[in-house]
């Protein structure tokens, strides 16, 4: 492309200034390689552009006819080049995530800010959907890439490990559970539970951890929204598991403790096409966003442990 624009934009000056000896001294070449260059358009085209001697030079009838044609092409191929370098110095562009929720509401908007630091002219665009929707939206390559619970494999899926996330218990101040400072999932499944649906990886770590501990439980509410969760915890449904960093802070009236259980512990993955390259900005994203999860969560999601 990059010669095809220096053999018209040599034709386009040579028309301009009818003179080739004028045209070199603007494009910084000499008339020799000037006289090539037409020669070669000529012969791609398979018409004569210029009629010329020694003291005129004059454009064909069909040079005349694609003067205009060529101009458009000249502008057409420049947007192009401009359009692909600013694509390639992350200048302008679109990244699309699809993300868990818990992880689209604190670990995205930090890592979204810090980006836009370097690159302002870059759109992100979020969606905050469920594990299976994550997986599909991946392989359709509807997003760039996905941010989701790592909990099997998939042939056509890349999946880079992210961050490790605690699952903790949520309950009443006044709850029992408060003179119990290290709850394992026994001391925890005794309660009215309020869980997250079936299919969400959080659920399916519970009930996977449920069933190898052979416990049984009791399931008050369930819940998709964390800030229906907690309000169910604050009006005394029961009591919640839910993932560390989906809880913003610990809110008036509840406490929260991790729960010392090494099957509630799960692990945010990047998700990637298989054999599919990103684009820059998708890939400076990915870098970014590894930075923000090395930062203690409490930084970027005001967590505060109850002890």
């Amino acid at each position: 492309m990059y010669q095809g624009i220096r053999h018209i934009r040599a034709f386009l000056n040579v028309a301009r200034l009818g003179s080739f000896t004028k045209s070199a001294l603007e494009l910084h070449i000499s008339q020799p390689a000037l006289t090539v260059q037409i020669r070669q358009l000529e012969e791609w085209l398979g018409v004569r552009l210029f009629d010329r001697n020694k003291r005129h030079v004059a454009l064909t009838s069909v040079g005349r006819d694609l003067l205009p044609l060529l101009e458009r092409v000249l502008t057409d191929l420049e947007a192009v080049m401009n359009a692909g370098q600013e694509l390639a110095g992350i200048k302008r562009g679109t990244v699309a995530i699809a993300a868990l929720p818990s992880v689209a509401a604190n670990l995205l908007p930090s890592t979204i800010l810090r980006f836009r630091e370097k690159h302002s002219g870059i759109n992100v665009r979020v969606s905050d959907v469920t594990a299976e929707q994550i997986t599909e939206l991946v392989k359709q390559e509807t997003v760039n890439f996905g941010i989701s619970s790592n909990l099997g494999s998939d042939k056509e899926l890349e999946i880079e490990d992210l961050l490790s996330d605690q699952l903790c218990v949520l309950f009443p101040e006044e709850h029992s559970l408060v003179d119990v400072l290290e709850p394992a999932l026994r001391d925890v499944a005794i309660w009215p539970l309020i869980l997250t649906p079936r299919g969400t990886c959080v659920r399916t770590l519970v009930d996977r951890a449920v069933e190898k501990q052979e416990l049984d439980i009791s399931l008050s509410c369930e819940a998709t929204h964390v800030s229906t969760a907690i309000a169910m915890v604050r009006a005394g449904l029961g009591v919640s598991i839910l993932p560390c960093s989906a809880v913003r802070s610990v809110n008036k009236g509840i406490r929260m403790r991790p729960i010392h259980s090494p099957e509630l512990v799960r692990t945010i993955s990047i998700i990637r096409k298989r054999n599919r390259s990103l684009s820059p900005a998708a890939a400076h994203f990915i870098e970014t966003l590894k930075a923000v999860a090395e930062t203690p969560m409490e930084h970027f999601t005001g967590l505060e442990f109850d002890n």
